[in-house]
Order: C-alpha cells, then sequence, then structure tokens
C-alpha cells in the first residue's frame, strides 16, 4: 500500500502559492478575509476544505485574476462561477457595440482592444493609419499587438525611441505574466523579448523636432513613431472592466493612444480630414 501527498493541483497548494507569489503572511491574509491563520493554515495543507464563500474570498484578496478563480474553485470540489462567453457570441453584442462605439469616436487619435494574449480585437483607423507598410505576415489574423510592434519587420523600424519603449512593452508583459502565470503568454514573452533590436535611435531623440524647436517636457513615456516623414509621439492609456464576471470580459483591455505635443495633434487633424 503507497501513500500519497497533496497534488500541487489541489485547492491548498494552489492558495499559497498564489499567496506566496503576492508576498503575503498567513496573518496578513487572515486579516484581509476576515479569518485567522490557523485556518489559511489548514486549507493549505489541507486539513480543511474551504467553503466556496472562503475560495473566493481568498481569491480576491490575493488579486486572482478570475480565469484562476475559476481553477481555484474547481480545486476545492466546487463549480466554475464564471462564464467564458465567446465574445462574437449574442450575449456580448452590447459590449461589442460599446467597444466600437468607444473607440470610433476616439479618432482620429488611435485606439484599439486587445485580449489577455494581447491579440487585436477591434482597432480604429489611427491605428490603421500606422500600420501602412507592414508586412501581410505580421497582419495575419490573428494580429498580436506585441509581435506588431517589436518585430524587425513590424513597427520596431519605426519607432525612434525603440529601446525606452521596448523596455516599457517588456516589463509590463512580465508583469502580467507574473499575475496570471499563464504559460502561453510567457511563451509570448519569451518570443518578443528575443526579437533583435531593429536600430537604436533613441541617442538621436533629440534631434527629431527641428533645429529651433525646444523638445516637449513629456508627462509619460511617449512611443515616438515616423509617419510618411513626420515623428508623431503618443502617450498610452490602458483600461479594463470594473468587476467584471465573465472571463473573456475581465482579460480585455482598451487601448488608447493620446497625441504628447502639439504638432502630433494638428497632424492627425490634418491627415484625417
Amino acid at each position: 500500500m503507497t501513500t500519497t501527498t497533496a497534488d500541487d493541483r489541489a485547492v491548498g497548494p494552489l492558495l499559497r502559492a498564489w499567496r506566496e507569489q503576492r508576498r503575503v503572511s498567513q496573518l496578513e491574509l487572515a486579516l484581509r478575509a476576515d479569518s485567522s491563520a490557523r485556518h489559511i493554515s489548514f486549507i493549505e495543507t489541507g486539513r480543511s476544505r474551504p467553503s466556496e464563500e472562503m475560495v473566493l474570498r481568498l481569491a480576491e484578496h490575493l488579486d486572482v485574476p478570475v480565469r484562476e478563480r475559476n481553477a481555484l474553485l474547481l480545486a476545492a470540489g466546487y463549480a466554475p462561477r464564471y462564464s467564458e462567453t465567446p465574445l462574437a457570441a449574442p450575449e456580448l453584442d452590447a459590449l461589442r457595440d460599446g467597444i466600437e462605439r468607444l473607440i470610433q469616436g476616439y479618432e482620429p487619435y488611435p485606439a484599439l482592444v486587445l485580449d489577455a494574449m494581447y491579440n487585436v480585437v477591434a482597432a480604429n483607423r489611427g491605428i490603421l493609419m500606422l500600420l501602412d507598410g507592414i508586412p501581410e505576415l505580421l497582419l495575419a489574423p490573428p494580429l498580436n499587438a506585441m509581435r506588431l510592434t517589436l518585430h524587425p519587420e513590424g513597427l520596431a523600424p519605426r519607432i525612434r525611441n525603440l529601446r525606452a519603449w521596448r523596455g516599457h512593452l517588456l516589463e509590463q508583459m512580465r508583469r502580467q505574466v507574473a499575475l496570471r502565470r499563464s504559460e502561453p503568454l510567457r511563451a509570448l514573452y519569451e518570443e518578443v523579448a528575443a526579437y533583435p533590436l531593429a536600430h537604436d535611435n533613441d541617442e538621436d531623440d533629440e534631434n527629431d523636432h527641428g533645429e529651433d524647436l525646444e523638445p516637449p517636457a513629456y508627462f509619460a513615456l511617449p512611443m515616438r513613431i515616423e509617419h510618411e516623414g513626420r515623428v508623431l509621439s503618443f502617450v498610452s492609456s490602458i483600461s479594463t472592466f470594473n468587476t467584471p464576471m465573465d472571463v473573456t470580459v475581465a482579460e480585455l483591455a482598451i487601448e488608447t493612444f493620446l497625441p504628447a505635443d502639439p504638432a502630433t495633434v494638428k497632424y492627425l487633424q490634418g491627415f484625417v480630414s
């Protein structure tokens, strides 16, 4: 007769892994969840089976992504709480319509919608303008924003401050990999991080504004990108949905690009008109 220990996929070890990743002690988690360190310890070691409510409460205080909350519930012997509705399903018609209206209303400035793997699920004409001349290989569905931006045949050669912008994007991906613990996302990160730098124009960045113009004082790291012989400057903002009850919706992000200087505003307004 042989004995086995608790599987790593049991709810206790899974919760412990999330707690350790968030660098939260058992006592701190217990105080947040209105429990006791003893009870948290018993759950993590398998001596106590948490209630469905307790699993969800602990997941909330550990900032566990919605998809992984379903995994915790399954590991504890409960049914998943959150649905995963395909974005094209009729149930999400209102969501899709609202997103399209939002990003179209943002024109002439660029805006797009991404899923958890940085695949583009919607984009406005401001984004399409920047994609002129990109090879068809990189534009084939699913269109991936990270590949498109960092690939040496994508937007990378056009980005004047590529080293800085690349570092920003890779750091953003590292945070998402740690948050979601997704192997496909980790594989994507390793792929794009291995792309060679198409160029390094950061040293020439200050000369892009003309001889008689002072470089603008940016309020956030800009993406400075060439378009038809002009250098446009954008800062990006990412929005997500509050308290999503569906995995698909929870993993959507709306990224908008705000002009970072008056010259970019003027150019975009003239380009569209």
